[in-house]
């Protein structure tokens, strides 16, 4: 049995986390039937036998995988339809991407939704939230960052330039088709549809047109997820 343990709020069939929805999309291009299981931050009696401490986890059989790129290359070497990197290179230059995406969208995006995630989450998850998270912000509130996003937001529409340049030539992150790059780009921002009312992508942009393609993949996967 594959089972995928993902991050929830106190509604469980809110599943928030940008690195969860990554491998999600990784689970569903591969065509592979998998459980989801949703847990709260503080349930990890569930996969403590992976020796890990945040989703996502995957489980496949007896085999434990943590962090989404682990399991998106856990998928690429063990089951070979529909491949998510297409090369050894493509394979390596991921970790670059990887590294990209998490620096950019997903630290862009983090102040501007810390307070919506903390909204969603029962009071001891939200206060152990607050706890780990308001040290990032210097002592500030989660609420008082989120106050100022809006002087926040067309900066980080601007560092996603290199994203927009690559959408103004090809209809996915990868080509003609969506693969890995996509999937890992595009978690955070399943973050943002499902946790917040805030969108941090202006209409007529690039990204948002793209975004709507991704929607739609998998019989509407994301599209349909549950949102606040």
């Amino acid at each position: 049995m594959r089972q995928l343990f993902e991050l929830c709020a106190e509604d469980r069939d809110i599943r928030f986390s940008p690195f969860v929805w990554r491998a999600i999309f990784c689970l569903a291009h591969k065509g592979l039937e998998f459980e989801r299981t949703p847990l709260m931050f503080l349930e990890k009696e569930p996969y403590a036998d992976s020796d890990h401490t945040a989703l996502p986890v995957f489980k496949d059989g007896d085999t434990w995988v943590t962090d989404s790129l682990q399991i998106a290359e856990y998928l690429e070497n063990t089951y070979s339809e529909n491949p998510l990197f297409g090369s050894t290179v493509a394979l390596g230059q991921a970790a670059l991407l990887n590294n990209f995406f998490n620096q950019t969208i997903v630290a862009g995006l983090f102040p501007m939704l810390a307070a919506d995630v903390c909204d969603q989450l029962t009071s001891e998850n939200a206060a152990y939230f607050r706890k780990t998270r308001e040290p990032n912000f210097g002592g500030a509130t989660l609420e008082a960052v989120r106050e100022k996003r809006g002087d926040m937001v067309d900066g980080f529409r601007a560092s996603l330039n290199p994203i927009r340049a690559t959408l103004d030539k090809q209809n996915f992150l990868c080509g003609d088709a969506p693969a890995w790059a996509d999937y890992a780009a595009m978690g955070p921002f399943m973050w943002a549809r499902v946790i917040s009312d805030f969108d941090p992508i202006a209409d007529d942009d690039p990204i948002n047109i793209w975004r709507e393609r991704m929607l739609d993949l998998f019989g509407g996967l994301g599209r349909s997820a549950k949102t606040v």
